[in-house]
């Protein structure tokens, strides 16, 4: 009788947390934060407008470009905005780099953006040791996408070591810009010379995780890996294809589409970043990155704050080591040296000038005692001619 009753009883009810779960999630949306890094005219901009479907970043005017100051250091720009589909609300904020990799001199380019991650991580932290956490600003980033030059050949030195700096601290996702400038065949090298180089240098990029219970996205997963670094195309202008509009770029030798997957990894990108693994960035940048630099800094070894000598010597240390100071340091040191080597030539000139003169004077000289020695032997000549001596 008790089995027969246990057997129909109504469930107790704990399979509909998920349910709620969702319904809370839905009310309070989710914040996820894009940073760009890479070289100008990438299409970084293009790209992100592409991704959301709107303008997000609008596009700079270049027509006065080469009359504008060069830019010295790397800046940060923080766009923020709500997209919304079907009643969930995503706040999206966007870390543009501009400046990266411009320089002649790109030392130590990347310090503005791994200090900016830093930072964000270090502002979390103490908003969480305030008694009122309500209404925190969280800014950390969630993904990373460092845009590649499409040069066909390897990675530059800049590259490498931004990718290895900025690995360390969060989802890096490495992308191949402008994808319609290599063939087939060329493309899937740069990938193998891309692969080699970051698995040769320990360069820690976001693989996304691998699902054994579920066939489907374990084999979605295993192309988006297969797939790194993904090579995208951007284009905010639609044409009519086959009757239907879609997005790419037309050239006299074809259309490239960019939600075409023979073309580009547009897609697969997309997947990884909005569809299937936005949460999984989300919480492996709090579970990983966030919680390795609190542990770093609660253990003292990032940034102590203590006003003891050793962390007063650290902080002279910082700012003796500082870059932006060392290159100011290198910078007075050129001028100099070059004032001094224009004094130096302008004396070397000086003394030429005086040593030309001098031998022009001599030659002058030379002539007019010449002319005066062949005076002499005409004058002497007429008077032995006339008898006078």
């Amino acid at each position: 009788m008790s089995q027969v009753a246990t057997a129909n009883a109504e469930p107790i009810g704990i399979t509909n947390l998920p349910n709620q779960r969702y319904k809370i999630v839905s009310k309070e949306g989710a914040t996820f934060t894009v940073m760009l890094a890479g070289e100008s005219g990438l299409g970084k901009t293009t790209f992100i407008n592409t991704l959301f479907q709107t303008l997000l970043i609008p596009h700079q005017d270049n027509r006065n470009r080469f009359s504008k100051p060069i830019k010295k250091t790397v800046e940060i720009s923080i766009v923020r905005a709500e997209l919304e589909e079907k009643n969930f609300k995503l706040r999206l904020n966007v870390i543009d780099t501009p400046g990266f990799g411009d320089n002649v001199n790109n030392k130590n380019a990347w310090q503005p953006i791994v200090e900016f991650i830093d930072e964000q991580h270090s502002s979390y932290m103490k908003q969480e040791s305030q008694p009122t956490r309500t209404g925190a600003k969280d800014l950390r980033v969630h993904a990373c996408l460092y845009f590649i030059r499409p040069t066909g050949h390897t990675l530059k030195p800049l590259d490498i070591e931004a990718m290895k700096r900025i690995g360390t601290r969060a989802n890096l996702i490495p992308v191949i810009a402008k994808a319609d400038t290599l063939t087939p065949n060329e493309m899937l090298e740069f990938k193998k010379r891309i692969r080699a180089i970051i698995e040769a240098q320990n360069i820690r990029i976001y693989s996304p995780p691998i699902e054994t219970d579920d066939q489907a996205a374990a084999e979605h997963a295993k192309q988006l890996i297969e797939s790194m670094p993904f090579a995208v195309i951007g284009s905010e202008e639609e044409f009519e294809v086959d009757g239907k509009m879609v997005k790419g770029r037309r050239y006299p030798w074809g259309f490239v589409e960019v939600e075409n997957d023979q073309h580009c990894d547009f897609r697969k990108l997309r997947s990884l970043l909005l569809r299937t693994n936005m949460l999984d960035l989300i919480l492996s940048t709090r579970e990983i990155h966030y919680e390795t630099y609190r542990g770093l800094k609660m253990n003292g070894e990032v940034g102590s704050e203590s006003p003891s000598k050793d962390s007063k010597r650290k902080s002279v240390d910082k700012f003796v080591d500082n870059p932006e100071f060392i290159e100011e340091e290198k910078r007075l040191k050129r001028y100099f040296a070059e004032q001094l080597r224009n004094e130096d030539q302008r004396f070397k000139q000086w003394k030429q000038n005086i040593h030309t003169e001098k031998n022009r004077l001599n030659h002058d000289l030379a002539n007019l005692q010449g002319d005066m020695k062949r005076l002499e032997e005409e004058v002497t000549s007429l008077k032995q001619e006339k008898g006078y001596e």
